[in-house]
């Protein structure tokens, strides 16, 4: 597959399949690495890409991934899709929507979960939102020292500073091994500036020591 095409709001549908998983989530124009192996979720990858190829990203309240999910979980639709020699499907989602879980349908004939979608709380995740420069300022610091504390390199802090505001916020709060909690509440949260300052907290609190003292 090639280009992502654009889901329009009107074009949403009303049941969807979801993909519970822990400490993993999606946000609207975000895109998502999946590597897909378990028979119930190829089934749902199937079955996305044979109706609207969207994908319902929610997290497990608990480490249980067939109990009770989060109520806001993240639509991405498939723009990218490999398989295997050994019959994994690799798979690149990019965030449509958020919803609210309305109500739990029954198992699929596929063994894959299904939800009853809630649109309409995040009709303004189609719209690109615009930021200040919090995130080229402060959040560059604090993610230069958030970086060293989780011993990882990066030498591409100038493309880093080029892009845009949402998509970097967006691309921290999926890729950063926050905890599901702290993962939930940036997806919760209502809208990119509130986001951003939730992301910096969040880096500022992981680069402290065990003195509560900022590491430098």
């Amino acid at each position: 597959m090639g280009e992502c095409f654009e889901t329009a709001y009107e074009e949403l549908p009303q049941e969807i399949a979801i993909f519970p998983l822990p400490g993993v989530i999606l946000l609207p124009r975000a895109q998502l690495p999946l590597n897909i192996f378990e028979r119930r979720y190829l089934a749902l990858a199937d079955f996305a890409l044979s109706s609207s190829r969207l994908i319902g990203m929610v997290q497990p309240k608990g480490e249980n991934i067939e109990g009770e999910v989060y109520a806001t979980g993240c639509a991405g639709r498939i723009c990218s899709f490999a398989e295997t020699d050994d019959g994994r499907y690799l798979v690149t989602l990019k965030g449509v929507s958020r919803f609210k879980v309305a109500e739990e349908l029954p198992l699929s004939n596929g063994g894959f979960r299904r939800v009853r979608a809630d649109w309409e709380p995040y009709k303004a995740d189609f719209e690109e939102a615009e930021m200040t420069d919090l995130c080229r300022d402060t959040m560059m610091g604090t993610l230069r020292q958030y970086l060293d504390k989780m011993n990882m390199f990066c030498d591409k802090w100038e493309t880093i500073r080029s892009i845009e505001c949402e998509k970097l916020v967006s691309t921290l709060a999926v890729v950063c091994p926050f905890e599901p909690k702290e993962k939930q509440a940036l997806l919760e949260a209502p809208d990119l500036r509130a986001r951003a300052r939730l992301l910096q907290a969040l880096l500022e609190n992981a680069t402290r020591d065990e003195t509560g003292t900022a590491c430098h």
